[in-house]
Formats: C-alpha cells, structure tokens, sequence
C-alpha cells in the first residue's frame, strides 16, 4: 500500500472522529430536544460515514477484493440515520402541539 493511500485513510479516520466528538458535545450541550437531535444526527452521521469509507478503502486495499460489508454499511447509515431524526422530530412536535406548546403555523 503506497503512504499516500495510508495518509488519505488516517486522515478519514481523523475526520471521522472530530465528526463524531462534535456530535456528542452537542447531545450533551445544546438546550432543546430538536437541537439536541439535529446536532448528532448531522455529524455522527458524516464521523462514522468517513470511518467505515477509511475502513471499506483499506480492507479492499489488504484484502482479497472489494469490501461490500462496509459499503453496505455506510449506505445503511446514510439512509437511515436522517429519516429516524426526522420521525422523532415529527414525533415530539406532534407531542408539543398537542400540549398547546408549538406554533399553530407549523
């Protein structure tokens, strides 16, 4: 493997973790619930996406061929992750209009 494939793959793997710590200080430091949703969802999902694409390139690189696992994977996550925020946010503004806290509007 050249150093510039093992420079490119540490360097996702390092984006992926500054993705993924920025997620988690925001569920542990933003005030709402619906912030607190979007914050995570927004950057877990590109800190674990860019990890798993590092780990699908270098196990295709090592490996024996193309590694379908980690690309099945991340496509997985890509689609579920925004659609699952996206049900709980409906969820909870349903639950806050029908307690008379939201806006009439939305």
């Amino acid at each position: 493997m050249s150093i510039w494939l093992e420079y490119f793959i540490s360097f996702l793997i390092i984006v992926g973790a500054g993705f993924t710590l920025l997620g988690s200080i925001g569920l542990a430091r933003l005030p709402d619930f619906f912030m607190r949703v979007h914050g995570p969802t927004k950057t877990t999902t590109l800190g674990v996406g860019s990890m798993v694409i590092a780990s699908a390139i270098y196990f295709s690189v090592t490996g024996d061929g193309v590694s379908l696992h980690e690309i099945i994977a991340t496509v997985f996550l890509f689609i579920t992750a925004p659609v699952s925020a996206h049900l709980l946010t409906k969820a909870a503004l349903h639950i806050t209009a029908g307690a008379g806290r939201a806006d009439k509007q939305t």
